[in-house]
């Protein structure tokens, strides 16, 4: 596998296409590197999909008050931009590279023509939009907690759900964490080590076993 067909393979978006076609996709995109700390998305940026092939970013918005709210963390195979290549104005979306991150962009005119070229990649975008969709409704319902401590328990059992094992490992940085669930840094690590302290998860890094789901759900 070559590096510059590394994107398109990646994706869940196109990698159920044939091999024609994914070498079609591959040939339209544009391979960049970012720095940790470089911006990809910006409002008043270039109108792209950028689709990650080595590294991370995270998307976020600002709030009024100019303070960072994360939306979600991207790893390889994940995308964002997907909202201005329907023709939507992107207002107050940001990506930024959390390390040495490369980045595969296929420009809106491009994509556009390759959604009415291959009508089952429009089902399979609107599929994973729903999906995305999803998880920022369930973002905001964790907002809508009053105690830190209950969107975190909540947080730690969604993640046992989802990867069925007592032993979870945190798909993000602790201070990435922090700003999802609404809080600061300092505060979560007091409710990790409060949680801890109950005897409800034991905590390793970026590793937690949880010990108490039944307490953790009661929370």
């Amino acid at each position: 596998m070559t590096t510059k067909h590394l994107c398109v393979t990646l994706v869940p978006l196109f990698n159920h296409l044939d091999m024609n076609d994914q070498y079609l996709i591959n040939e339209l995109a544009i391979h960049k590197q970012f720095a940790k700390g470089e911006q990809i998305i910006t409002p008043d940026g270039h109108e792209h999909l950028a689709i990650v092939a080595r590294g991370s970013m995270k998307v976020y918005q600002l709030s009024p008050n100019g303070k960072e709210q994360l939306l979600r963390v991207v790893e390889p195979g994940g995308y964002e931009g997907e909202n201005t290549i329907f023709g939507a104005h992107n207002e107050n979306l940001f990506a930024e590279a959390l390390q040495p991150t490369e980045i595969c962009l296929i420009r809106k005119e491009d994509f556009q023509n390759l959604l009415r070229e291959l009508p089952e990649l429009s089902m399979k975008l609107l599929n994973l939009t729903a999906q995305k969709v999803t998880r920022l409704e369930q973002q905001s319902q964790f907002l809508m907690m009053e105690r830190i401590e209950e969107r975190l328990a909540t947080y730690l059992i969604d993640l046992y759900k989802v990867q069925g094992d007592m032993l979870v490992t945190l798909p993000m940085k602790k201070k990435e964490l922090a700003a999802f669930l609404g809080t600061t840094p300092e505060t979560l690590s007091r409710k990790f080590k409060l949680l801890s302290e109950q005897g409800m998860i034991l905590l390793d890094k970026n590793r937690i076993q949880l010990l108490d789901v039944e307490n953790l759900e009661e929370i």
